[in-house]
């Protein structure tokens, strides 16, 4: 079987060498695909937590509201990420999920997991570093938000956000599409979104990011980690040691 198109197949390889029967697994949640539109929420806050969902195609964000009405975006998901493995161990949601742009989402009970835990060490490890690495995200962007300056912000956030494409896109060169709209920049970043735009003026003016609504053109990407003082170990790390017999 051929599961090349497949986005958390691709996802997964990243971190490890798979198998045909870790990719038939993996295949199998990415049945009954539901297409959802931009704009849609998937769940709210509060809502109860019985199902994971995989992200098939399309950008979704978790959030979360304030008791002043303002919005926090804590997560960005990206086509192969499985949305919701924060909550495996509670009983309702911790934070909404919304779509950014219209795509197919595909939804699979918590027991499903289970099963695949028991079917392959190979991918309960990988699950374990995906988590594992959704927190190493969640911690940066509490850095990114407490103690970096705009520029800084903007600038480890593509910079991020260039990586995790290029980890399932490889062939992508420089350029990435970014389909996030200023006050959704905003609400990542903690700034407002007239902030957004001056920032991201301020980076082109210095020939560190060129925009063209949502095409962002990274024309020294170690220019750009310099100035978002960007360190990949969270997001390069695999799991391959793990299973290298020869050591």
């Amino acid at each position: 079987m051929d599961f090349k198109d497949s986005c958390i197949i691709r996802h997964f390889s990243h971190y490890c060498a798979l198998s045909d029967d870790d990719k038939q697994l993996l295949h199998e949640l990415e049945q009954s695909p539901t297409e959802v539109k931009a704009g849609d929420q998937l769940w709210a806050e509060g809502d109860s937590a019985n199902e994971f969902c995989t992200l098939r195609t399309g950008w979704a964000y978790s959030f979360r509201y304030l008791e002043n009405g303002n919005r926090q975006i804590l997560e960005v998901y990206l086509p192969g990420d499985i949305i919701g493995l924060s909550e495996f161990a509670f009983s309702q949601r911790l934070a909404g999920v919304q779509m950014i742009e219209d795509g197919v989402v595909c939804h699979f009970p918590h027991a499903r997991m289970l099963e695949l835990f028991r079917q392959s060490t190979t991918l309960t490890a990988v699950l374990f570093a995906i988590s594992s690495r959704h927190q190493a995200l969640l911690t940066e962007r509490l850095v990114n938000l407490a103690r970096r300056s705009a520029r800084q912000k903007m600038a480890h956030f593509l910079h991020e956000m260039y990586l995790r494409l290029r980890q399932t896109e490889p062939e992508g060169g420089a350029a990435f599409r970014l389909p996030l709209s200023q006050e959704q920049l905003a609400d990542i970043l903690g700034l407002s979104p007239v902030h957004v735009s001056r920032t991201f003026s301020a980076l082109g003016e210095d020939g560190l990011v060129h925009r063209d609504r949502h095409q962002i053109l990274v024309p020294d990407l170690e220019a750009l980690a310099c100035e978002g003082e960007f360190d990949e170990c969270y997001l390069t790390d695999n799991v391959r040691p793990l299973f290298d017999k020869t050591g």
